[in-house]
């Protein structure tokens, strides 16, 4: 999944960028309110880390635009510990949740799985489909006979955003904006190497490729061949 965070606070974001990457989210960052509402207007991505606190334009404004625009990205607000008002304006605004500063980065984190659960409509605590179980902790599958199987960061991003879109046709370029940064070059071929690799390590029938369209992540266990 590919993350916008806006926080003006170089070494919170600094350290945020670096953990959330290694917990295999691709990160786009800025601690301009400006440059931030303009990448969360122009880029497609799956959640938004927002510090209401910002140079240029306050985090509340840009919140406040973006629902005004129509802009349904999931949001998470950053808040001082003891600023109650400022929780209370940013969900009236439209934030999807709040985190006080300081924070511990696993709350962060389970906050963020559980919000991209319930914007794609997951009731359960684990992402599985298609016969294949996702442990988001340890960047592994679990396939349906009990075999354990390990994936690298790429084909864990990617391997998730499948599952999270079972049965939708993702074009290869959709796949590669919510998958790489935003200084990924967007020509490469690598989605397709990673796919083949997906495929190989959990069976081909469970990626389809449409010629011309892209790739589907075939939902049901009994649909494969």
């Amino acid at each position: 999944m590919r993350l916008l965070l806006v926080e003006d606070d170089r070494l919170l974001a600094d350290s945020l960028k670096r953990g959330l990457e290694r917990r295999g989210f691709a990160v786009d960052a800025t601690g301009d309110g400006i440059e931030g509402e303009f990448l969360g207007s122009e880029t497609a991505y799956d959640l938004i880390i927002l510090d209401l606190g910002l140079p240029g334009r306050s985090g509340l404004e840009i919140l406040r635009n973006w629902r005004a625009a129509g802009n349904r990205v999931p949001v998470i607000v950053l808040t001082a510990r003891d600023s109650w008002h400022e929780r209370v304006d940013g969900l009236r605004a439209g934030a999807d949740d709040y985190l006080g500063k300081p924070f511990h980065e696993e709350e962060l984190l389970a906050r963020m799985q559980a919000l991209v659960r319930r914007s794609h409509n997951i009731a359960t605590p684990h992402l599985s489909c298609g016969g294949v179980q996702l442990d988001e902790e340890r960047q592994r599958a679990l396939l349906a006979g009990g075999e354990e199987v390990a994936l690298t960061g790429t084909e864990f991003r990617l391997l998730r955003y499948l599952m999270l879109n079972p049965g939708k046709i993702l074009s290869k370029t959709r796949l590669t904006e919510h998958v790489y940064e935003q200084e990924f070059d967007r020509d490469s071929n690598l989605i397709e190497v990673y796919i083949r690799r997906l495929r190989e390590k959990l069976g081909h029938g469970r990626i389809e490729t449409r010629r011309g369209q892209g790739y589907i992540f075939v939902a049901q266990a009994d649909e494969l061949d």
